[in-house]
């Protein structure tokens, strides 16, 4: 009677544990971050990803009219908070870049003041990454004058991969400043389809290669962006993939990419 009491004990206990959601099975090492990329400006589908519940990080541009109050609400929600840092690219007006942009005609002394009020602008930022940026990311002087600033910031950079010739992963290892880098955009097509297909591309990556980091985007991707991910959260968690803050998923030192 002795062993049978215990039996039902143990399994009472169990059940238990499981309608609290508790679990003694190991946590999953599938991890996948999800980045929204353009806070800071009130643009399409910002609500929306403020009521996802998932630790997601978002990146806020610096100086704009709502870059400190989005701070302070994704703060709220339980996200990351990262400077959203604008970067010139080859094809283009600077002028799209917006405020507090990093140019390759700027002096070193420059790029470090502004990177500077850029990042006092978005408070309880933790790191950097690049909007647009295919020209300044491929530009050594202009990439390693940005890390020296993350450095004596104690941040980390996460680059967003707009140019198969960015510096930003050697430079950063080179400095040892914590990186990592984008592997998926969920939203280059504005479509809910599309924006499935690429969370299904996420999932199945994660699942196959292990950490991955997708960005998003608001603005005219924002609604059907934040629904699909919202939509995907089931199937994310039935496929044993932890969404955690980018900051997770980082490497410091000289490894191999």
């Amino acid at each position: 009677m002795v062993r049978y009491f215990h039996l039902f004990t143990a399994l009472l206990l169990a059940s238990v544990s499981t309608l609290m959601g508790f679990s003694n099975s190991p946590p999953s090492t599938k991890r996948v971050a999800i980045i929204i990329d353009d806070l800071g400006n009130g643009l399409k589908g910002t609500d929306k990803i403020f009521s996802i519940k998932a630790p997601l990080t978002v990146a806020i541009m610096p100086l704009l009219r709502t870059s400190k109050e989005d701070a302070i609400r994704a703060r709220k929600a339980g996200f990351e908070v990262i400077l959203h840092l604008p970067m010139e690219f080859y094809h283009g007006k600077k002028s799209w870049l917006g405020p507090g942009a990093i140019t390759t005609d700027m002096s070193t002394e420059a790029i470090k003041k502004q990177v500077r009020a850029d990042l006092d602008s978005v408070p309880y930022a933790k790191g950097i990454n690049n909007h647009m940026g295919s020209k300044a990311t491929a530009d050594e002087r202009v990439v390693r004058a940005v890390l020296e600033v993350v450095k004596e910031r104690n941040l980390f950079f996460v680059d967003s991969a707009t140019s198969s010739d960015s510096k930003i992963i050697r430079v950063a290892r080179e400095l040892g400043v914590p990186v990592t880098k984008r592997d998926i955009f969920l939203d280059n097509i504005n479509s809910r389809h599309d924006i499935n297909r690429q969370l299904n591309r996420l999932i199945k990556r994660t699942v196959e290669k292990g950490d991955s980091i997708a960005i998003g985007h608001v603005g005219i991707q924002g609604d059907n962006t934040s629904r699909a991910i919202e939509s995907f959260l089931p199937a994310i968690q039935h496929a044993g993939i932890q969404i955690v803050p980018v900051s997770s998923l980082l490497t410091i030192g000289d490894k191999n990419k």
